[in-house]
């Protein structure tokens, strides 16, 4: 069976916290909640309810980054690293490149909650807020394809 051609590596299976992955989740998916509540906020032209709830969407974000970067850590530690089996190799690289993703969209959020509190809410800035929200979602939708293909169906087994 495919799931087990690792080179004489650990499958998905025998590296993976499941429990870790659902807090993960679980962060990610209340993150994009609250980015959802900071756009309704900036429709209603609130800045508080605009800044706190970006800072809340920033902080799980944060913790989505913090315990994948926990994982690695951990994962490295054990000898587990993307040199050991071309499917760590994929791991780590579509994991990895999720999590600069949300890193990225991380240093995002700070940069337009300093656009927020300076220049409050100028068309231009409405706009970046709505292309920041659209961001924020798609990461969240591709961790889904993620979590559910290389962590749910690739730990089964």
């Amino acid at each position: 069976m495919q799931r087990e051609a690792t080179a004489g590596g650990p499958t998905i299976s025998e590296i993976v916290d499941l429990n870790r992955v659902a807090l993960q989740t679980a962060a990610l998916l209340l993150s994009s909640y609250t980015c959802m509540l900071s756009y309704a906020a900036m429709n209603a032209r609130s800045r508080p309810w605009t800044q706190i709830f970006l800072l809340i969407t920033g902080l799980l974000g944060l913790a989505f980054v913090l315990l994948e970067v926990q994982e690695f850590i951990e994962l490295d530690m054990q000898g587990i690293t993307p040199q050991r089996s071309g499917m760590l190799t994929s791991f780590f690289g579509l994991v990895g490149l999720h999590g600069l993703h949300v890193t990225a969209g991380g240093l995002w959020l700070a940069t337009m909650l300093a656009q927020v509190q300076v220049k409050g809410f100028r068309p231009e800035i409405v706009h970046r807020l709505i292309c920041f929200n659209l961001f924020w979602h798609a990461l969240d939708i591709v961790w889904i394809g993620i979590f559910t293909v290389v962590y749910l169906i690739g730990s089964v087994a």
